[in-house]
């Protein structure tokens, strides 16, 4: 099964293709941009594909990270994916950036209990607890740092993410979240296949609000 991977979500646009009946990663691209993922991604996919050789009707399956992130990058990538896997008659599916996080950690650390917690802002935290098999304990939310800690006491989870630091006292590093594009592949792969298209994951509204007063009056 050829699974195309895409990451919009945060500071990076990322495409990758898979061999899940292998794991062999057939080709990959990831740049760290910030902002500007709509003028990307398309010609990343093209890349990739190109690399591994393969046209879009080769592909089996359509990956997507669908937050929490940046409300304009997941809306690019899981529109992305829906036109794809539309065009293409085959299923999308979509990958949290707290479930891609905690298997980036979980490769590294097999069976511990861990907590994936990316620093929000405005004193919220956007958290998920998993067991050291990776299965979710719990729905994706947003916290304050003391309903966090309370949910790392309570499974004896470690905290990973930007929100890791505050936990213990300290400052976020400032550093964003980010993790390598073959785990959301992966991840896809191993997900239950239906023909429902992802939605954007959301925990808050986005900060940028409508203004008043300044609709003219009525003649």
């Amino acid at each position: 099964m050829k699974i195309l991977a895409i990451d919009t979500a945060g500071v990076d646009c990322s495409a990758a293709v898979l061999d899940a009946s292998t794991d062999v990663l057939l080709a990959s691209v990831t740049e760290r941009i910030g902002k500007g993922h709509a003028e990307r991604l398309m010609a990343m996919i093209e890349e990739v594909l190109a690399t591994a050789g393969l046209s879009l009707h080769d592909l089996d399956r359509v990956a997507v990270t669908i937050g929490p992130g940046s409300f304009t990058g997941i809306r690019v990538g899981v529109a992305a994916a829906r036109g794809l896997a539309l065009a293409l008659g085959i299923p999308s599916v979509g990958v949290t950036t707290l479930e891609a996080l905690a298997q980036s950690h979980l490769a590294a650390h097999p069976g511990e209990p861990v907590i994936a917690a990316m620093d929000a802002k405005r004193d919220e935290i956007y958290a998920q607890a998993f067991d050291g098999q990776g299965e979710p304990l719990g729905e994706p939310a947003i916290l304050t740092l003391e309903r966090l800690s309370e949910l790392a006491a309570r499974h004896c989870a470690a905290v990973i993410g930007t929100a890791a630091a505050l936990v213990s006292g300290l400052p976020a590093s400032g550093e964003p979240d980010r993790f390598d594009i073959i785990t959301v592949a992966r991840i896809g792969a191993k997900a239950k296949a239906e023909m429902s298209r992802p939605k954007p994951l959301y925990l808050r509204g986005p900060d940028a609000k409508p203004q008043d007063g300044f609709a003219l009056a009525r003649a």
